[in-house]
């Protein structure tokens, strides 16, 4: 967000109140936003019937909007993609796959790798014994970042050299 759109002050966290993952997101990324100087706005919908409308009020209100990894979010991308693009407001992704339907950037995760290193803690604790409660926790083990060229040309958003295109 801050390479992208420097000038940005509020940003607008669009998320399903009823997905208690994405209030945690919205919480986690809210604490950094705020000490990057940014005003945080939560517009929440309740189901996909309410979509469009709070996305509309995330656009009236905010610089830019974030979308966290939310199910019902990914499942709207395109009635929410019909309401950002119109207004010229561009959306930060949690993840790839709603980046692609409505977002111009991501950081994203390979799935690939973080099974792999799921499987491995798995097997730390099927064969070797150990205690699930002691283990650290562990990350996807690379992040690359990625753009939406379609949206990004639209909303006239220029793409640093070191962010990946959306295949």
């Amino acid at each position: 967000m801050n390479e992208l759109f420097p000038d940005a002050k509020v940003v607008g966290l669009l998320y399903c109140s009823a997905e208690p993952n994405s209030k945690y997101q919205v919480d986690v990324i809210t604490g950094y936003l705020t000490e990057l100087g940014y005003e945080c706005v939560e517009y929440t919908f309740a189901d996909s019937n309410d979509v469009a409308s709070v996305a509309q009020s995330a656009c009236d209100g905010s610089d830019v909007i974030y979308i966290p990894t939310d199910n019902t979010a990914a499942s709207c991308t395109e009635a929410i993609r019909n309401v950002v693009e119109p207004a010229q407001k561009p959306v930060i992704a949690g993840e790839e796959g709603i980046c692609k339907g409505c977002g111009v950037a991501t950081l994203s995760i390979s799935y690939y790798d973080l099974g792999y290193a799921t499987g491995e803690m798995a097997y730390e604790v099927l064969v070797n014994g150990a205690d699930v409660a002691t283990m650290n926790v562990a990350f996807a083990p690379n992040v690359t970042k990625e753009y939406n060229a379609e949206l990004c040309d639209l909303l006239g958003v220029t793409v640093p050299e070191d962010y990946a295109a959306i295949q």
